[in-house]
């Protein structure tokens, strides 16, 4: 069964750095976008930041500008989310995912287009 691994959550204090890693289990997607998204009890899955299957373009939301990079090795089909500045706010569960179209010339946005999804790793910053 195919799915991706995430890892380097953690706890940190505001102001705080994270590094977060994704790697695939049972294939690799290297003409497929990646993404990160995020979920905080009781609110809704959001986009964080994607990287284009060819890590020509990337994309952030406006509340990460700034502070997180997105980056991918295609060769293994991995993403990193670096995350900088890291404030309370950020806490939330990060899922990694794939988008569901191959080569798409944008990063998609919608979570409902991402097809393979990682179980989650927790990030919680702490004031």
């Amino acid at each position: 069964q195919v799915h991706l691994v995430e890892s380097g959550g953690g706890l940190v204090q505001v102001g705080g750095s994270l590094r977060l890693s994704c790697a695939p289990s049972g294939r690799l997607f290297r003409y497929y976008g990646m993404a990160w998204f995020r979920q905080a009890p009781g609110k809704e899955r959001e986009f964080v930041a994607g990287i284009q299957w060819n890590g020509a373009t990337t994309a952030y939301a406006d509340s990460v500008k700034g502070r997180f990079t997105i980056s991918r090795d295609n060769a293994k089909s991995t993403i990193s989310l670096q995350m900088n500045s890291l404030e309370s706010k950020d806490t939330a569960l990060y899922y990694c995912a794939v988008d569901g179209q191959a080569m798409r010339a944008a990063v998609e946005t919608n979570h409902n287009l991402y097809t393979v999804w990682g179980r989650g790793t927790q990030v919680t910053v702490s004031s």
